[in-house]
C-alpha cells in the first residue's frame, strides 16, 4: 500500500440523482428522491477514490464501516457533489469523513473506513466463508 496523501486532502465528484437512487423496496416506491442507501453507496465510492490511488496492483479495498447522516432531500434530477477528506490512514484502514450538498445545501455527512488488503488474502477470506 502507498500512501501519497496527508490528512485533510478532499476528494470530489458529483453524481445526477436518477429514478433508479430513488427510495423504492418490495412495497414500492416510497419517495421519489435519493434514497439513503443510494446516498451511502455513492458515500463509499467518494472515500474510495483515495483507495484507488493507494492500493498496489495485488491489492484491493472493502469497505469495513460507513456511517449517514441524511440532513435534506434531494429530487430526481438534481446534481449532488460529494467531497470526501481524508481522516487518518491507521495501518491498512483508510479513513473518510463526506459531505454531499446540491449547490450550497447539505444533503448529507458522514463517515466511512475502507481497509486495503492483499488480494489473495481476500481471496482465502471469501472462500471460507463458503
Amino acid at each position: 500500500m502507498k500512501n501519497p496523501f496527508r490528512a485533510g486532502d478532499i476528494k470530489t465528484f458529483s453524481h445526477v440523482v436518477t429514478p433508479d437512487d430513488a427510495a423504492v423496496f418490495e412495497s414500492g416506491e416510497v419517495h421519489p428522491v435519493y434514497s439513503t442507501f443510494a446516498l451511502a453507496r455513492d458515500a463509499e465510492w467518494s472515500g474510495r477514490l483515495f483507495v484507488l490511488e493507494m492500493k498496489e496492483h495485488d491489492e484491493e479495498g472493502i469497505g469495513t464501516s460507513i456511517s449517514v447522516v441524511h440532513h435534506s432531500p434531494a429530487l430526481v434530477g438534481h446534481e449532488v457533489i460529494f467531497t470526501a477528506k481524508l481522516t487518518e490512514v491507521a495501518r491498512h484502514e483508510v479513513v473518510t469523513s463526506f459531505e454531499a450538498r446540491v449547490s450550497e445545501r447539505l444533503i448529507a455527512s458522514g463517515e466511512q473506513r475502507q481497509k486495503i488488503l492483499k488480494k489473495v488474502r481476500l481471496e482465502q477470506l471469501f472462500r471460507s466463508l463458503d
